[in-house]
């Protein structure tokens, strides 16, 4: 998980420089500038994260640690990158859900030629 600014990836803000946590129970030393490990139950530790954090927290490519977030209502916003290819077959981008998750559409973006960018924002009382 990243911390950003909401301005985004301006110099100051580039990934090296941002504050980085990373959920593990094995882990000791990241070796990594600016970085924490949240160990123990990771809602827990997610839940203080957010509430002592200021900007944004990025999670990048843990759809795992997503899903366990949206089950526990700690995402406030994803944001779906679309690539224009087809498999034939793979995972559910969510998996397994124990409810149902409304999301709605706040935004749609091109990016380059061909890449779409989603962002979707959890319906708390749908």
């Amino acid at each position: 998980m990243d911390r950003s600014a909401a301005g985004g990836e301006a110099a100051g803000n580039c990934p090296r420089n941002l504050p980085k946590y990373v959920v593990s129970s094995t882990l000791e030393d990241l070796g990594w500038r600016n970085s924490t490990v949240l160990r123990g139950e990771v809602v827990n530790e997610v839940s203080k994260l957010k509430q002592t954090v200021e900007g944004d927290i990025v999670v990048y490519a843990s759809g795992r640690l997503v899903r366990t977030l949206m089950e526990h209502d700690l995402v406030d916003e994803l944001r779906l990158m679309t690539h224009p290819f087809v498999l034939g077959g793979g995972e559910r981008l969510f998996g397994e859900t124990g409810e149902r998750k409304p999301l709605r559409l706040a935004g749609a973006r091109t990016v380059g030629d061909s890449l779409v960018l989603l962002t979707y924002r959890p319906l708390r009382d749908a």
